[in-house]
């Protein structure tokens, strides 16, 4: 059979498989055996073509469809975290790092603007943290201000402003991305003249340790919700082969999905701003331990694993989606 007569004979059964999702246990398996027979078939006759690679990913939502209506039906929440959220930054991953580069190009112009104009950290941070800040300075506590309040009040604090500043972030992307962009803007400004600051002051190196013991998991965050706000932004701009709103709703979910995610990060970066940044004084070795095994957890859960997620599900970025097992 020539590969138009096999594709002519068998594509609207595909896309309906597409269009018309099940979660019926056994219509998943007839789907999946169709799909593993046409795909043997595919490989033997047509071993280079796109159909092949088309029934492969088809094949392979249908076998993830499946290994979760048996085995993790029952935990949602894990499912999320484990399969769902992972595939969605798989799907996005460049959307995460254009975030990234936008948050770094400003983080770069708060640092530059900063060294060049001694005025501009005050215009940035406020008079009255600076001049709080260069008293504790004096009082050889530079860091004092992470020990100012009680640490349970600094926690919820904390973890209640973030969470909401990641929201805006998210939801403002809706509005052609220039919001989203904008708050990128301002926290790469600050976190750029801020570091600038303590490294004017000597202190360089101190302020890392300390301040990215909380730092690492919350700058990444908030990075990540950038890209949430990106990818709500770039779906009805640039819809594809959906309609506007289609691909508005598609996008949105998608983004929601990395803002909820997020959220248990923001939960534990406020905990180690409340209860362990304030001491100051830690051992130099359990501080780098703690910043480097925040970056580990961060690039392993939001980069490395959803990549090898994608490559052992053999689904091509475009198709790693999980909405074919919600």
């Amino acid at each position: 059979m020539r590969e138009a007569q096999f594709l002519k004979q068998n594509k609207d059964r595909w896309q309906q498989y597409e269009r018309v999702p099940t979660k019926d246990p056994d219509e998943l398996a007839d789907r999946f055996v169709q799909l593993t027979d046409d795909l043997a078939y595919a490989k033997t006759f047509y071993s280079k073509s796109k159909t092949v690679q088309y029934l492969n990913s088809l094949a392979s939502r249908f076998h993830l469809a499946i290994y979760k209506n048996r085995k993790e039906k029952k935990n949602r929440f894990a499912s999320f975290f484990v399969i769902e959220l992972p595939l969605t930054l798989a799907r996005y991953r460049k959307d995460l790092l254009y975030a990234f580069l936008f948050f770094s190009v400003f983080f770069l112009i708060g640092w530059i603007s900063a060294k060049h104009d001694d005025n501009f950290v005050r215009l940035i941070l406020g008079d009255g943290y600076v001049n709080m800040t260069n008293e504790n300075i004096e009082k050889g506590d530079p860091f004092g201000v992470y020990k100012s309040e009680d640490p349970v009040t600094m926690f919820v604090a904390i973890a209640q402003n973030n969470i909401k500043v990641s929201f805006w972030v998210f939801v403002l992307g809706i509005f052609a991305c220039v919001f989203t962009v904008y708050l990128l803007f301002t926290n790469g400004i600050m976190l750029g003249s801020f570091m600038y600051y303590f490294f004017s002051k000597g202190l360089g190196a101190k302020s890392v340790m300390v301040i990215f013991i909380h730092g690492t998991i919350e700058i990444i965050a908030i990075v990540f919700a950038g890209a949430a706000g990106l990818i709500i932004g770039k779906s009805w701009l640039f819809p594809g082969t959906y309609t506007r709103l289609e691909g508005l709703v598609r996008g949105g979910k998608d983004s929601l999905k990395i803002i909820l995610g997020l959220i248990p990060f923001f939960i534990l970066a406020a905990f180690f701003e409340g209860f362990v940044t304030r001491h100051t004084e830690m051992p130099v070795f359990l501080s780098a331990t703690i910043l480097g095994g925040s970056l580990f957890l961060m690039i392993w859960y939001f980069v490395i694993y959803p990549w090898r997620l994608q490559k052992r599900l053999a689904l091509p970025v475009k198709d790693a989606d999980p909405s074919m097992i919600d």
